[in-house]
């Protein structure tokens, strides 16, 4: 179910609803409008501190049903932690605290305060944009692959009003437009490969632009296309598949008519076995995850048509699928890239970057773009460098890496540079083409990025290496629908200048 977001502007005390959500800190300090709830019932909340059912730790969460002197039937209060500790991290925590605790209640609608907190550094339309964002994440259910449930008789929570007037309409607008790209990424990603395979997204873009046909288009080039267009690098990663490659690319016109688009491009390998060079089994079911690049341009490329911004964006999407076969590429296998550069095949699970160089290419050539930006989950390496928690942000432009790491920053969707010097292009220098699809076991994260930027020459570009940051771990772990926030808000402040 997907949720709905609207504002109210009745007292804490007074609003109409199934359940009213405050915080305490702990100490026990209230914020305004749990102060204003516990004056109406009567010293309630502050009893409660008091006997220690409510300590205001962060996670924690306390129900007081139907007290005397609230309209709303339920007062949920949330736990925020320490006062002076409290920052933006914590806000989105706390909103997410409370999704989770809402989705326990057998309510339907709630009213959240939680919104008018102070964050230091933040304003009031960032707030409203935050508790959106994270209120929607926490509240994501994956359900596609389940059997159907039967109805339950319990009310399920539908909608989330916060607090706000007028004035803040455009923050909810903006939250709203984000989570539905991160909802769309996450959807996407989540998928099992025999559903989504480079077919299915495909269709998935032809959907969304049908859906938007006033302002959307959508190409889709299939094997047959981009071999006489001379794809020989996308080509060579899917020729072991039965599931034959696509190129998707999707065409929004926000701007004035001949302006240059911005341009993303995302990987988009649906499985991802290693080829020829067979990945361990033990965790190579995460490997669905491997199209978290290519969910993550398209969910941004949605935020952004949602948003309505104010530019010309394109999106493109290679997407194949990378098995072994008798068909299968090979290590030593030297392939002829879309540039004319030939690539030796050092490994055939190094195929992230083989794909994306192609579809790098092609943008170039296609649109000409004023800047690129592309998603991939390219590099083991980058996870244990940055961990899950940092995207790896690679630029030779600096003006672009500040842009998109400011981005990073404002929606705590946050990156980190890692240097792009030449010095690394030597580790792919090869003795039988122009350059090796790896470069050695040091540095990997760097000598990917540094493969992607032979093919970017000249242009204003970026790579985000999101493979630590797509999705969580372990065997229940769903995609994240990263970095939508962060190419949301690139966009939101290249549209707003």
């Amino acid at each position: 179910m997907t949720l709905q977001f609207s504002l109210a502007s009745a007292s804490p005390e007074a609003v109409e609803t199934a359940c009213v959500v405050v915080g305490v800190y702990e100490g026990g300090v209230l914020t305004s409008a749990a102060a204003r709830i516990d004056s109406a019932a009567e010293g309630a909340i502050k009893r409660q501190v008091e006997s220690g059912d409510i300590t205001g730790k962060g996670g924690s969460a306390a129900v007081l049903f139907a007290p005397a002197g609230v309209t709303a039937r339920r007062v949920l209060v949330i736990g925020l932690g320490q006062q002076k500790a409290f920052d933006a991290a914590r806000f989105q925590r706390v909103h997410a605290d409370a999704a989770r605790a809402l989705g326990r209640l057998p309510v339907d609608s709630a009213v959240s305060y939680l919104s008018e907190i102070d964050v230091p550094g933040r304003d009031a339309a960032w707030r409203l944009r935050s508790a959106v964002l994270a209120t929607d994440h926490a509240s994501y259910r994956y359900t596609a692959t389940f059997k159907p449930r039967e109805k339950s008789t319990q009310p399920e929570l539908a909608s989330v009003a916060f607090a706000g007037g007028a004035d803040l309409q455009a923050g909810l607008d903006q939250g709203v437009a984000i989570a539905e790209g991160v909802r769309f990424a996450r959807e996407l990603a989540n998928l099992p490969p025999n559903i989504c395979n480079p077919a299915y997204i495909a269709e998935q873009a032809q959907a969304f632009a049908a859906e938007h046909a006033d302002t959307v288009s959508c190409r889709v080039l299939d094997h047959q296309e981009m071999e006489k267009l001379g794809f020989g690098s996308l080509l060579a990663v899917g020729r072991g598949s039965t599931n034959r490659p696509k190129l998707v690319a999707l065409e929004y016109t926000g701007g004035a008519e001949g302006d240059k688009p911005y341009a993303f491009v995302g990987k988009g390998i649906t499985f991802d076995s290693g080829g020829i060079s067979l990945k361990p089994g033990a965790g190579m079911e995460e490997m669905k995850f491997d199209m978290g690049g290519a969910a993550g341009v398209l969910g941004g490329f949605v935020a952004a048509v949602k948003l309505g911004v104010k530019l010309n964006l394109v999106c493109v999407v290679p997407a194949a699928e990378n098995m072994p076969d008798g068909d299968s590429y090979r290590p030593s296998d030297v392939l002829t890239s879309l540039s004319g550069l030939t690539i030796e095949v050092l490994n055939t699970d190094a195929e992230g970057r083989l794909i994306l160089c192609d579809a790098l290419t092609w943008t170039v050539q296609t649109y000409q773009p004023q800047a690129i930006v592309d998603a991939a989950t390219l590099t083991g390496a980058c996870v244990i460098a940055l961990g899950k928690h940092a995207t790896g942000l690679m630029s030779k432009h600096d003006d672009l890496a500040a842009e998109l790491l400011a981005a990073g920053e404002a929606t705590l969707d946050r990156a980190w540079r890692l240097p792009l010097w030449d010095d690394y292009q030597t580790q792919l220098e090869s003795g039988f083409a122009d350059v090796a699809n790896i470069g050695g076991k040091s540095a990997g994260a760097i000598t990917a990025g540094c493969f992607l930027s032979r093919f970017t020459e000249g242009q204003r570009w970026a790579h985000l290496d999101i493979a630590g940051t797509a999705w969580d771990e372990g065997r229940k772990g769903l995609a994240t629908g990263r970095p939508v926030p962060l190419l949301a808000q690139w966009l939101l402040d290249r549209s707003e200048k």
